[in-house]
């Protein structure tokens, strides 16, 4: 009898609903296959939800989260909402959901697909067969950290101020993360850190470290966070699997993410700790925004969405070998020649996101 996976969908504001529609239709393939039954549920985050109730995450949708075997997440923001109070813009609310679920683990690949390493803004040579793995701290540090605020100075004028702040556990879970990726890897971790300057980035040196003594066959090295911006750009494929700050990850991600070509084609996923019954609490969401330029159009690229499906299928659901088949059915599409607009080049045939969501569902068909 095949298992039923119990999956919230929150598809959020601009591109959002467009690129969940092809995840869905994805699916209800792979049900009408036999490979899973998937139950599936659907709420409102960001802005879609401050306009339908006044706030950016209901408690109602919280709990729907918990009870979740996964979430799947679109995308939340807009300048429709630029204007609101700042305790309820629609980004608190993804920081609201992965505080609750406890996601401390944030995952992003960077890999580049052969057909499209010259979509790069980086040399062909530079980029071609990139595959690192950048885990990113998420829960902690300066964007979590107290005391934090502004306020008015004596003098006049006004004084900001955040606190970045780690504990022993925190950078020991997340550090664990990292090795145990790297393991199942090329068996090489790279923390970064600015321990040069930071106190709380050079406990966090020390920290990794000490946990590093339980992981003798993983090779571990350590970076300033300048110095692996400057890398990534310069040579990417040094890296195998890096760990880092909930702000250094936050930055690095998204600028490895360009040697990929398009933010469009970057999944993540976001995990808690592991419970008494080897199960998790995990949020998966593609790395792009909302694109509130092309909402609405059809023009949306769903890769990243669906490949965020992909990571779900692997780490939330013990699916490798679907998962693989999925991502090697996007492959497949991207070498055919098929592109939606934020990966088009001078070859290849323009579609949009239903024609895309076609194009990998025909491919899964045929394996």
């Amino acid at each position: 009898m095949v298992a039923t996976k119990k999956i919230l969908m929150l598809p959020g504001d601009g591109i959002g609903p467009e690129v969940m529609g092809e995840v869905r239709r994805v699916v209800a393939w792979m049900e009408q296959a036999g490979v899973v039954s998937f139950e599936i549920e659907e709420d409102l985050i960001g802005g879609c939800s401050i306009d339908a109730y006044d706030e950016p995450l209901r408690s109602e949708t919280i709990e729907k989260a918990k009870q979740a075997d996964a979430v799947l997440l679109g995308a939340v923001g807009g300048p429709k909402w630029d204007d609101v109070d700042f305790e309820i813009r629609p980004e608190a609310g993804l920081l609201a959901i992965r505080k609750e679920l406890g996601l401390f683990a944030n995952l992003r690949p960077a890999i580049v697909f052969d057909a499209l390493a010259d979509a790069s803004s980086l040399k062909h040579e530079v980029v071609s067969g990139l595959d690192i793995l950048i885990v990113r701290e998420l829960t902690g540090g300066i964007y979590f950290g107290e005391p934090r605020g502004v306020e008015d100075m004596p003098g006049g004028g006004k004084r900001g101020f955040n606190t970045l702040l780690y504990t022993t556990p925190e950078v020991e879970r997340i550090a664990r993360v990292g090795f145990e990726l790297a393991l199942k890897r090329d068996k090489r971790l790279c923390s970064i850190d600015k321990a040069n300057v930071l106190e709380s980035t050079r406990m966090w040196r020390e920290e990794v470290v000490r946990v590093a003594r339980d992981y003798p066959d993983v090779d571990l090295s350590h970076m300033l966070v300048d110095n692996a911006a400057m890398q990534l750009v310069r040579a990417p494929k040094q890296f195998d699997v890096i760990v880092t700050t909930n702000m250094f990850g936050d930055i690095l991600s998204d600028a490895a993410s360009m040697a990929t070509g398009s933010l469009g084609m970057l999944p993540s996923a976001s995990l808690g700790a592991l419970d008494a019954e080897g199960n998790r609490n995990a949020l998966y969401e593609p790395v792009h925004g909302t694109a509130p330029d092309i909402a609405g159009q059809g023009k949306a690229n769903p890769l990243a969405m669906l490949l965020s499906l992909a990571m779900m299928l692997r780490y939330s659901f013990d699916m490798g070998e679907d998962a693989d088949r999925l991502e090697k059915a996007v492959e497949n599409v991207l070498n055919s020649g098929l592109r939606t607009g934020d990966i088009m080049s001078d070859v290849g045939k323009l579609v949009g996101t239903v024609d895309m969501g076609d194009a990998v569902i025909a491919e899964l068909s045929q394996m």
